[in-house]
């Protein structure tokens, strides 16, 4: 079975970006590093932070917030349960949601699941490309959503348009995604230019 072990985002200002993540608690998968290459608008991609209870996600929408990061969505109750979406400083778009709307424990920073949600231009094409190289698929909704079995950090599938607008962007952007996968699938662009390397 495949692993997605850790996400190396590119950024301009190592020392800052490792500020902020060191103050969401994620530099244990979340890796950085320096680039300036070109990139603009929406990058193809979000990462999540799942919480099992609203007061949670609160607890990392204020550490990210005292951290520099900006608000596109504010946390709010929604049909599937609660979240907010935020930018963080090196433009890494951050979804942070629970499915349950109440709290049931004491509340703190902590997250179930970090999850990498591809936007991608042909989700059933890219379904079988990943899984041609080894991750099961947990869930799959036809050629709208797919979800791996990928721990620690888990892949999902969305076409571009549907993530962007789940994450309260434009679709539009050109460049680099800034964003490299390490994991145990080896070293290759998928179909829509996304970079996977091996230690």
């Amino acid at each position: 079975m495949g692993t997605v072990d850790t996400l190396v985002l590119e950024v301009e200002d190592v020392a800052a970006a490792q500020v902020f993540y060191k103050a969401l608690g994620v530099e244990e998968r979340i890796e950085v590093r320096e680039t300036t290459e070109a990139t603009s608008g929406f990058r193809g991609f979000t990462v999540s932070l799942v919480c099992s209870q609203p007061g949670n996600v609160d607890a990392f929408v204020t550490a990210a917030l005292d951290a520099g990061a900006t608000t596109i969505k504010p946390a709010a109750k929604s049909f599937w349960g609660y979240g907010a979406v935020l930018q963080a400083p090196d433009g890494t778009l951050w979804k942070v949601a629970a499915s349950s709307k109440k709290d049931t424990a004491p509340v703190e920073q902590r997250f179930e699941d970090l999850v990498l949600l591809l936007g991608v231009t042909d989700v059933k094409a890219t379904k079988q490309f990943y899984a041609d190289r080894g991750l099961g698929v947990a869930k799959s909704f036809g050629s709208k959503y797919v979800e791996f079995d990928a721990a620690p950090v888990k892949l999902a599938l969305y076409g571009r348009k549907a993530a962007a607008k789940d994450a309260g962007v434009s679709p539009e952007g050109s460049g680099s995604h800034r964003l490299a996968v390490l994991g145990s699938l080896g070293a290759f662009a998928d179909p829509d230019g996304f970079v996977w390397e091996s230690r």
